[in-house]
């Protein structure tokens, strides 16, 4: 598995390298911040790119935002000592596959292991950090017919729309359309808005 790191202090660079060649994957490139990442990534098109947030030419979540309009496959994982709600609000809303915080070493590996997948993940801080009345006010699980939630079950489970409708024996348009109209009943943006919706308040 090909990982690009990115981060502005060297000694992060440094221990997350040890962390995940440690594993049997091999760290292509690294980089100190958000340009560097497009650079890298458009050179290399990693498995899975790690990526700080706070760096100073350009951020990781504008260096995202960049990345997945240009590449929509992207499998970024941010890795931050930072759970601030508005970092996290912007991740979900730009559709990052993962948010892990920095100390949370022993959640490294699965996690690239994970997002390289096609799951997402988030750390377990992150999920209790995020803002119960903003999302509260966006549920509606009701309103879900049973196909619908039998759905949603399947995408939190990290499964691609080609998976569902084989499990299912439909259409991946099909699949797309049931997922559309979730979003559109429970006014959100993004696939993992959704799964951080199921986990949070429907499982």
């Amino acid at each position: 598995m090909k990982v690009i790191i990115v981060d502005d202090d060297s000694l992060v660079i440094s221990a997350l390298e040890t962390i995940v060649e440690s594993a049997g994957h091999d760290v292509v490139a690294t980089g100190k911040d958000g340009t560097e990442a497009i650079e890298l990534f458009r050179e290399h098109h990693p498995d899975v790119l790690m990526m700080d947030i706070r760096m100073k030419e350009m951020n990781g979540i504008e260096a995202s935002k960049k990345i997945i309009e240009a590449h929509g496959a992207a499998n970024i994982l941010l890795v931050t000592t930072f759970k601030d709600e508005e970092y996290i609000s912007e991740a979900l809303s730009l559709g990052v596959k993962g948010y892990l915080l920095k100390d949370n070493y022993k959640g490294i590996v699965p996690a690239i292991n994970a997002v390289a997948s096609g799951n997402m993940v988030f750390d377990s801080e992150i999920v209790q950090s995020f803002n119960k009345q903003e999302i509260k006010s966006n549920i509606g699980f009701e309103e879900l017919t049973n196909r619908e939630l039998e759905i949603l079950e399947l995408v939190a489970e990290g499964m691609s729309n080609k998976e569902i409708s084989e499990t299912l024996f439909i259409s991946e348009g099909t699949v797309r359309n049931y997922i559309s109209t979730m979003l559109s009943k429970l006014h959100l943006s993004t696939r993992t808005q959704l799964v951080v919706m199921y986990y949070k308040h429907g499982k």
